[in-house]
């Protein structure tokens, strides 16, 4: 499993632009083959900073998504609101709560 983070700072008063096309495409990512979970987290502090943390099965899923052109449409629409050049990271889970005990 791949953990992706992102973290997208938007322009203030593009944020219900943004949160209008998240709403209109979490379905469509969530249901892309190879896609496990699908988060959206706000800043506490910084309501214009956004992340999104995904699960992907593998990097094979990942890229394919990434490749899709599912992908090139949300990312085209959700670029051109951007504050900041997005941010982000592909993480390897090492252990998670099932595995403390």
């Amino acid at each position: 499993m791949i953990t992706r983070i992102v973290k997208l700072t938007f322009k203030p008063e593009e944020i219900n632009r943004f949160l209008q096309i998240f709403e209109e495409s979490r379905l469509a990512i969530g249901s892309f083959p190879g896609q496990v979970d699908l988060t959206l987290l706000r800043d506490r502090s910084q309501e214009h900073v956004f992340f999104t943390i995904s699960i992907w099965q593998d990097e094979a899923a990942l890229e394919a998504y990434r490749n899709s052109p599912l992908f090139a449409t949300v990312w085209a629409q959700t670029k051109a609101l951007f504050a900041e050049k997005a941010e982000a990271w592909s993480l390897d889970e090492l252990q998670n709560k099932t595995s403390w005990q």
